[in-house]
């Protein structure tokens, strides 16, 4: 997974862990597939202060119960099968295979054996739906909810998150190629975000497409 630019409008909520913003844990001794998740984890969920920890020892020494989530790589659950079936409505399976039959009953799983925007789309699919469209975090910071792309943009960075390429987006908009290069080129240029995984998250994150359409 590849690890995208973290934009100005981001940077404040990476920093030091305050009291009121949710905390996520990841469990994986597999590092670049921890460190990517964590990415995207950040894109999604802004507000999360996200946690690695290559062991289970590692995150329980952190105190498990200050956890909102814990992201747990399959190996793991089953080493510590009793306290993730306590914990199993905050706990998200990593696994390498689609496979229903590969999956531990009762559990969510994600799997991270698949593409970038495979992965960005199910991590969406879960923050919207496991808390309500979100009503049930806290409310993210004002500068990650100002507008800062126009109508214009918003609408090309819609079509973006739907996958359309640029040809396909002046038909759309019935603007000229060129023209959709430029609002493109604007995008990035606000939002410091180059990849179309990062695009699709910051389109999802503020409404600006329907998760079912990308």
């Amino acid at each position: 997974m590849e690890e995208n630019k973290i934009n100005p409008i981001q940077a404040h909520t990476m920093g030091k862990h305050t009291g009121d913003r949710p905390k996520i844990a990841i469990i994986d001794n597999n590092m670049l597939a921890m460190m990517g998740l964590k990415t995207i984890l950040l894109n999604v969920m802004p507000i999360a202060d996200i946690n690695t920890f290559c062991t289970f020892c590692e995150m329980e020494a952190a105190g498990p119960d200050s956890f909102m989530h814990y992201f747990v790589a399959l190996k793991v659950v089953l080493e510590q099968r009793n306290f993730f079936l306590a914990h199993k409505n905050k706990t998200f399976v990593l696994t390498t295979s689609t496979n229903p039959n590969a999956q531990l009953t009762g559990f969510k799983s994600i799997c991270i054996n698949t593409s970038e925007e495979q992965l960005v789309k199910s991590i969406l699919q879960l923050e919207q739906h496991g808390h309500a469209g979100g009503r049930n975090l806290p409310a993210m910071p004002k500068a990650l909810k100002a507008k800062l792309l126009s109508d214009r943009e918003i609408e090309v960075l819609s079509l973006i998150a739907q996958g359309y390429i640029n040809k396909e987006i002046a038909d759309q908009l019935n603007i000229g190629l060129t023209t959709v290069i430029s609002h493109r080129k604007n995008i990035v240029d606000k939002l410091g975000m180059r990849s179309v995984s990062a695009l699709t998250i910051y389109a999802v994150m503020h409404g600006y497409v329907d998760i079912n359409k990308i």
